[in-house]
């Protein structure tokens, strides 16, 4: 195992104190619905002095003060006992029982736990009889959450109803989008969980298919940015969660729901010369259906949506200049048309009181039909190099399985939970492009297939505690991904055929975790350690002109540390330590070149490696009757960086962008968010992260398509962004959400990306008696959302403008029954 790097704060850490200074001082904020109030449930067995088991013997819960009644209950046949929805505070517990001397135990219950278990409570024989016993609770803390993560109701995002999961994201605080990536403070490095589990449609690791996700079949968004030892290790930006809906009420019901919209609602820059119109007045449709049916002991669900859209998927004009003096002027204007139909259905077979059976599957079929236009100019676009014109056609299908069993024993929140889970994952592209070059046509084509197993076997148990609780488990994933690529060239193709032919990726991964998760009225705390066994295989095509077969394989250890002070009962510090890796994609390391971009080659790289992340966090959490405060600032440094190089080869102007691991880079930031509720009618949440990213100076060698060396100096950018979600209460069952986003200049590899302002609004109304809801709303509402690009490449610069599809005004309505 490597040694640590040395942990260097970079000057700029200084820079982000100061800006938490000033954050802490700002008036208050508002909540996109944060963390809600935890209930927390207490069980336990009483005995007598003889550790016999006592029935029916009266249990209470009292204020630990003011010794008000809170709740109370009796053991059962067994002796125990289960005390459920206490909200967090002190208390004193009461066991009585006629024949005994009753007792007090002191009694805490925290945030971080929904369930604890006590020590049994012995009564000794007495002749004397216990009077009735009353118990009371604490006034709970409105504003309380969990240490782990931050949850976000999907219903409550009013401005982004109707749209997509990736576009749901772009408003909820501490996340921004980035061509298509999501970013958890400024870093792209985040896994994408499916209801707890990764899947193909979001990406083993990556985040492919979330802006396809229709928001409709989507019932909440978490937010880890520290991952505990229970969570794979993969992911060094955090985590992100998405729970499709699931209804669990008796009888029949579900809720409906059909969602329109347009997007590209006019030409914002116009198209180079001699190219098919770009796409305006693009349609959106999202009918959506959840239904459920329980009865007795069985629970059936189902999900279906569809979402069709039309879309400018992008519309980049981009300027390159070569050192030797070379212009040329590019436009890549991209006509998307989608339809992603998800159908999602299960069954919960409580097969007992403490046996329940979960069977589920998935179905998604996303079809993908891209139209673009790539015209190539000289300087002043007095004479045009090129025309390339492509077709892909994209069929990407899953199919999921997944079987749970869970045991429950007799104390509550006791559970042993085993899983096992299916991916079926294919993707099936066919691209036809049309090379119109000043002297000739040329019709080329190509056709990728892959396929994607992955078998994924869980056991994880959890044991209550008096003061918190322990987890552990293990899991065990088989993935293996066969691809193919066929090329088919027509007269003087510029396709590298001999890059073709086939490659298969396997990987085995065992891994075993342990957390400790404890809580007092004074402390916080949580220890785990994952160790993780990583064997990847990767063969390749031994025709292949540049790559051999490659892999790797490691045992490495991932621990994790969180503590938290509680200075009163408004005021917490905390600090978080853990150890991540992103490993290196099956798409990062594929070697086939990839050509959606004439002139711009993106090639995988089967030697990357994994990049090694360690991150420390201090936090602090206020808290007052209406609103919240929270801040913290993190430090992430990486070895092995996992980035794409651009560089061209001697003789061509062809960049080809490479992924390479790079040197050591570093994060280091503040995160601040202030919650508030002004009025019954006005709330707002303040998010603003400003950080500086970090890449020290590197050399490589790319392979592909021949051997050459690329050097970069070091990058270093102070960036970040601020995010404001105003909610209004209006008269007449009206909500109004207004979401404001500013995002600062950050660096890209080789380059900078610059500053980003959006707004986005939306209204809802609620009719027929609460069961129906109507809404319209429109993001990037003012047309101001345009990515602006600077990229420095070895004997080449380029600049770019992409003004891709962001303004979209929908109109929805659903009804619950």
């Amino acid at each position: 195992m490597k040694a640590l790097p040395c942990f260097a704060i970079p000057k700029s850490f200084f820079k982000i104190l100061a800006l938490s200074a000033m954050l802490f001082f700002m008036p208050g904020g508002t909540t996109l619905c944060t963390a809600q109030t935890v209930k927390v449930t207490v069980s336990g067995v009483v005995n007598d002095s003889h550790k016999k088991a006592l029935p029916f013997v009266n249990v209470v819960v009292k204020t630990e003060k003011e010794a008000v009644f809170v709740t109370g209950t009796v053991t059962n046949e067994e002796g125990r006992f289960k005390l459920t929805d206490l909200s967090p505070g002190s208390y004193i517990l009461e066991v009585s029982f006629i024949g005994y001397t009753s007792r007090t135990v002191p009694l805490f219950v925290g945030t971080l736990s929904d369930y604890l278990d006590i020590p049994a409570v012995e009564l000794e024989e007495s002749v004397t009889a216990l009077n009735e016993v009353i118990v009371t609770a604490a006034k709970p803390d409105d504003n309380t959450e969990k240490m782990d993560k931050k949850s976000y109701a999907v219903k409550d995002n009013i401005s982004q109803a109707g749209g997509s999961v990736l576009q749901a994201m772009q408003n909820l605080p501490g996340i921004t989008v980035q061509d298509g990536k999501v970013q958890l403070r400024g870093n792209e490095k985040v896994t994408v969980l499916v209801d707890g589990k990764q899947t193909a449609m979001t990406g083993f690791g990556g985040q492919s298919g979330l802006d396809n996700i229709p928001s409709s079949a989507i019932e909440k968004i978490e937010i880890i940015n520290n991952p505990s030892a229970r969570y794979d290790a993969n992911g060094n930006a955090g985590i992100i969660n998405i729970i499709y809906k699931k209804n669990k009420q008796q009888g029949f019901n579900g809720k409906v729901g059909f969602t329109t919209g347009l997007g590209a609602l006019w030409e914002r820059h116009e198209n180079l010369p001699s190219i098919r119109p770009q796409y305006q007045a693009t349609p959106k449709i999202n009918p959506s259906v959840s239904l459920n049916y329980r009865k007795n002991n069985i629970n059936a669900f189902f999900q279906g949506d569809y979402l069709y859209t039309h879309t400018l998927n992008k519309n980049e004009f981009v300027t390159r200049t070569y050192n030797d003096g070379t212009v040329i002027n590019q436009q890549t204007k991209r006509n998307r048309n989608t339809g992603f139909l998800t159908l999602k259905a299960g069954t919960d077979w409580n097969i007992d009181d403490r046996n329940t059976l979960t069977v589920s599957g998935l179905f998604s079929s996303e079809k993908i039909i891209d139209r673009g236009d790539e015209p190539f100019f000289n300087a002043d676009l007095t004479e045009r190099h090129r025309l390339w014109q492509f077709l892909e056609d994209e069929l990407k299908t899953t199919a999921m399985f997944s079987g749970t069993y869970q045991h429950k024993f007799k104390e509550a929140g006791h559970l042993l939970n085993i899983g096992l889970h299916y991916t079926f994952h294919r993707e099936d592209e066919k691209y036809f492009f049309d090379n119109i070059m000043p002297d000739f046509t040329g019709k080329d084509a190509f056709k990728l297939l892959s396929d994607e197993h992955v078998t994924d076997f869980t056991a994880d148990y959890i044991r209550p505690l008096k003061y918190g609780r322990i987890e552990g488990g293990l899991k065990f994933r088989r993935r293996e991904i066969p691809t193919n690529m066929q090329f088919f060239p027509g007269v003087n193709s510029p396709l590298d055929v001999n890059a073709g032919g086939w490659a298969t990726y396997k990987e085995t991964i065992p891994a075993l975790y342990g957390n400790y998760i404890f809580e007092n009225k004074k402390l916080e705390a949580e220890i785990g350690l994952r160790l993780e066994y990583v064997n990847l295989q990767y063969d390749v095509n031994p025709e292949h002109n540049t790559y051999t077969s490659n892999g790797y394989n490691y045992t490495q250890p991932f621990p994790n540390v969180r503590f938290a002070y509680k200075i009163n009962t408004r005021n917490k510090l905390s600090f978080f330590y853990n150890r991540r890796v992103d490993r290196p994609n099956e798409i990062d390391i594929r070697i086939f070149p990839k050509y959606d971009d004439a002139e711009i080659i993106k090639v995988g790289n089967p030697d990357l490696r994994p990049q090694f992340t360690n991150t420390l966090e201090l936090g602090y959490k206020n808290n007052w009757k209406s609103g919240s405060f929270y801040t913290a600032l993190y430090h992430r440094f990486a070895n092995g960086t996992i980035t794409r190089i651009a560089s061209t080869v001697p003789g061509s102007n062809l960049i080809y962008n490479i992924f390479q691991n790079v040197n050591k880079s570093y994060n280091t930031g503040i995160e601040s968010v202030i919650s508030q509720e002004v009025t019954q009618w006005l709330k707002f949440n303040l998010n603003a992260n400003f950080y500086e990213n970090q890449i020290d100076a590197f050399t490589v060698t790319n392979k592909y398509p021949v051997t050459h060396t690329f050097s970069a100096e070091k990058q270093q950018q102070f960036s970040g962004n601020t995010k404001l979600n105003t909610i209004f209460n209006l008269p007449k069952d009206f909500d109004l959400q207004l979401t404001t986003t500013y995002l600062l200049p950050d660096i890209i590899p080789q380059g900078k990306i610059e500053s980003r302002f959006s707004v986005d609004m939306g209204i809802k109304k609620s009719i027929q008696k609460g069961k129906g809801e109507l809404f319209l709303n429109a993001s990037d509402l003012f047309s101001t959302l345009v990515i602006k690009k600077e990229i420095q490449g070895d004997g080449f610069n380029y600049t770019s403008r992409d003004y891709y599809e962001t303004q979209v005004i929908r109109l929805g309505y659903n009804y619950k029954f």
